[in-house]
C-alpha cells in the first residue's frame, strides 16, 4: 500500500562558535544585561564569523538530522530551506545540496520570516501526501547578524544566528495532526529587512533602481500585541482541525521571539509552563531557525519522546503567522 501519511522522524540543529551576552552589548549601546534579559529573557545570542556561513550552518544541521534518521543524502528527494537571509539572492538551498551530496533532491528557498520553519512544515507534508515525494530535508536557517543595525538597541539586543533541520517521511498513518496558515500584508510595515533603492541613468531617459537593504526595523510594540492576540487563535484553529483539546498537548515551541510573548501565548491558552520549551536566553531569535533549534535541543535531551503531541506556532514578518501540530516520530 502507498504510504500517503506524514511523519517527523528526526531533528538536527548547528549555531555559531562565537557568543556575544548581554554584557557585551552594552559596550555597543546604552543598555544592561537586566534592562534585557527583563524584557526579553535573552541574556546571550550566537554570531556568524569568518568562515561561517548560512551554507555552513544549515549543512552542518542537516548531516546531524540524516544520520538521525538513519537515512543517507541519497534518499533524500526534497530539500527545503525556509530563510529571510540567504548567501546568495537566487538560492542558497541548491549550494546545500551540493555540499549534502544529495544528488536526488530538488532543492529551492521558502521565505516566511519567523514563520518559514511552520510554513515549510505544512509545505513538505503536502509533497509527501500527494506521493510524489518520500524523504524530505526542512531546513530552518538565518544569520540575522548580517542585518542588524548594531546601534540600534531596540533591535540588535534580540536577535542570533542559528539553524534547524528536520527530516519528513512518508508514513502510513498521519503524524501532521492539524494546521493553520495566515497572513495580513496590511501589517507589512511593523517588521521589514527593506531594498533602498537609488536611480542610477544608464543612458539618457533610461533609469534603473540600483541599492542594498537597509538593516531590520520593527514597532516592536506592535508586533508584541500581534503574537499575542494571534498566535493564541491560531493555535486553537490548528487544534480544532487536529480534534483534539488543550490538555492533549505535551509541548508547546513557540518562535523564540521574546519569553513574555511564550509566557502571555501559554496563559491565554491555560498551558502549564513546564510543558513550555524555550532556549531564547542562549540563543535570541533565530528567525526560522528558532523551532527546529529548540525542537532538536529537546529531542537531545530526551526530553521529548516518540508518540510527543507537540504544537509549533511561528509568527513574525508578513506579518505571518501559523501552527502546526504533530506527533514526534513514527
Amino acid at each position: 500500500m502507498e504510504k500517503l501519511g506524514v511523519a517527523i522522524i528526526a531533528s538536527g540543529s548547528a549555531v555559531p562558535t562565537t557568543s556575544l551576552d548581554n554584557q557585551g552589548l552594552t559596550q555597543l549601546v546604552d543598555t544592561s544585561d537586566e534592562w534585557i534579559a527583563t524584557r526579553t529573557g535573552i541574556r546571550h545570542r550566537r554570531l556568524a564569523g569568518d568562515g561561517e556561513s548560512l551554507k555552513t550552518i544549515a549543512t552542518m544541521a542537516s548531516k546531524k538530522a540524516i544520520a538521525a534518521a538513519g537515512i543517507t543524502a541519497a534518499d533524500i528527494d526534497l530539500i527545503l530551506l525556509a530563510t529571510s537571509t540567504p548567501d546568495d539572492l537566487f538560492g542558497t538551498a541548491c549550494q546545500i545540496q551540493a555540499e549534502l551530496g544529495a544528488t536526488k533532491a530538488v532543492a529551492f528557498d521558502l521565505t516566511a520570516a519567523c514563520s518559514g520553519f511552520v510554513f515549510g512544515l505544512v509545505t513538505a507534508a503536502q509533497y509527501i501526501r500527494t506521493g510524489v515525494y518520500q524523504n524530505v530535508l526542512l531546513i530552518g536557517a538565518d544569520i540575522l547578524s548580517r542585518w542588524v543595525d548594531w546601534q540600534d538597541r531596540g533591535t540588535c539586543i534580540l536577535f542570533g544566528d542559528g539553524a534547524g533541520a528536520v527530516i519528513l517521511q512518508a508514513n502510513e498513518s498521519d503524524r501532521l495532526l492539524g494546521f493553520e496558515l495566515k497572513t495580513d500584508g496590511t501589517q507589512n510595515h511593523f517588521l521589514n529587512l527593506a531594498y533602498k533603492a537609488s536611480t542610477d541613468e544608464l543612458i539618457p531617459g533610461v533609469n534603473v533602481n540600483k541599492g542594498n537593504f537597509q538593516p531590520i526595523t520593527m514597532n516592536g510594540k506592535e508586533v508584541y500585541r500581534f503574537a499575542v492576540q494571534r498566535v493564541p487563535e491560531v493555535i486553537d484553529k490548528a487544534l480544532f482541525h487536529a480534534n483534539l483539546s488543550v490538555d492533549q498537548i505535551d509541548w508547546l515551541i513557540l518562535h523564540q521571539a521574546n519569553q513574555r510573548i511564550l509566557d502571555a501565548v501559554a496563559q491565554r491558552l491555560n498551558i502549564p509552563a513546564h510543558k513550555v520549551i524555550s532556549n531564547l536566553a542562549e540563543y535570541g531569535n533565530t528567525s526560522a531557525a528558532s523551532i527546529p533549534l529548540a525542537l532538536d535541543e529537546a529531542v537531545q535531551q530526551s526530553k521529548i519522546k516518540p508518540g510527543d503531541i507537540i504544537v509549533t506556532s511561528g509568527f513574525g514578518a508578513g506579518l505571518t503567522w501559523g501552527a502546526a501540530i504533530f506527533q514526534w516520530g513514527r
